[in-house]
């Protein structure tokens, strides 16, 4: 036995298990959560099928129950693992849990609630932890930080689109008129910004020879306008160098994660993440 688990309580080894992922217990632990996740989802799923409702009604029921109590267990298990259990709770993946497993209970009094429970399915974000993906994780940080970086641009970019949309669906209004379904400016801009993203519905289109080139260069210009916020994002992109750190050590007492390979102690609270 090392060193670090001779002082480790009993709480710090619940913490271990179910809110990291660097151990096997822990690994194996959140891989059952993800495959009840899962259960629990395409239980809702084939519920909703009438017939399939009609015939296995009862199963389906006992079976959502089961996994509603071992969620709530998890649920509390995860309040009583940390020191401060503010944190969990009022935490994103807190309150997903939360909103994820009282559908069913609310279910005894409203009818229709326990639909809700597919919100389960944002808890397979821990995917990334479980799987130990750090650097997918890392990699979406870095994303994460490009767009926010990007946003002045992008902003500045999309307003230009506006303006490009409402002036070429005024002109497209005034050339084609209603007859040929563009009754008004604003269904017209419409219109513009479904050809200008390529998207082209077809529920509206130009039939004057006019109206016809000006939907060609709006074409045209549409694939240029996507490589736009795509070349902007890249470039930012490309100067995120830091390094990626691959663990999913999280703190027992304030549960902050996103902690440096080699950190002994929690960047926020100072704990010490090894309970040495």
């Amino acid at each position: 036995m090392s060193k670090n688990s001779q002082h480790k309580t009993w709480k710090d080894k619940l913490h271990e298990v179910i809110y990291e992922a660097d151990t096997p217990i822990g690994k194996l632990f959140d891989i059952i959560i993800l495959i009840l996740i899962l259960a629990s989802i395409v239980l809702v799923m084939l519920e909703s099928v009438s017939y399939l409702n009609a015939e296995y009604a009862s199963f389906f029921n006992s079976a959502e129950w089961v996994i509603t109590i071992l969620f709530t267990i998890e649920y509390f298990l995860r309040i009583i693992a940390i020191n401060k259990p503010k944190s969990y709770i009022f935490s994103y993946f807190g309150i997903i849990d939360l909103l994820s497993t009282i559908p069913k209970y609310l279910s005894l009094f409203f009818v229709g609630t326990h639909a809700l429970a597919a919100l389960r399915a944002l808890r397979l974000l821990r995917v990334f932890r479980i799987l130990k993906l750090a650097r997918y994780i890392g990699e979406s940080n870095n994303l994460l930080k490009s767009l926010v970086a990007s946003r002045a641009k992008i902003s500045v970019f999309l307003f230009a689109v506006l303006i490009i949309s409402v002036i070429l669906g005024t002109i497209m209004y005034l050339i084609e008129g209603p007859q040929y379904g563009f009754t008004s400016i604003p269904r017209s801009v419409y219109w513009c910004i479904v050809t200008l993203t390529t998207v082209g519905y077809g529920d509206i289109s130009p039939h004057t020879p006019l109206g016809q080139f000006i939907a060609s260069i709006v074409m045209v210009l549409g694939y240029g306008i996507i490589a736009v916020p795509t070349g902007i994002v890249s470039a930012e992109y490309a100067q995120q160098s830091k390094k990626i750190d691959l663990n999913t050590q999280s703190c027992s007492n304030c549960n902050e994660n996103n902690h440096s390979d080699d950190a002994k102690f929690c960047y926020k609270c100072g704990e010490d993440l090894h309970n040495e």
